[in-house]
């Protein structure tokens, strides 16, 4: 009976597992970060890119 407890101790102090848990809470929020970001500047970062393929397609409409 004293194995058991002991043993059974020992796993509820043992806090590997703990940290593969935080790195992949850590990945989950960079992940949600980033997609934040790519959806706010997608847009505009195309607008630019259609203006300046018409730019470069039509110049004379240009400013």
């Amino acid at each position: 009976m004293k194995n058991i407890f002991r043993d059974v101790c020992k796993f509820w102090r043992d806090e590997q597992g703990a940290t593969a848990v935080e790195y992949g809470v850590m990945v989950a929020l960079i992940a949600v970060v980033v997609i934040a970001v790519v959806a706010e500047i997608g847009v505009p970062l195309n607008d630019f890119f259609v203006r300046l393929k018409d730019c470069l397609t039509t110049p004379s409409g240009c400013v």
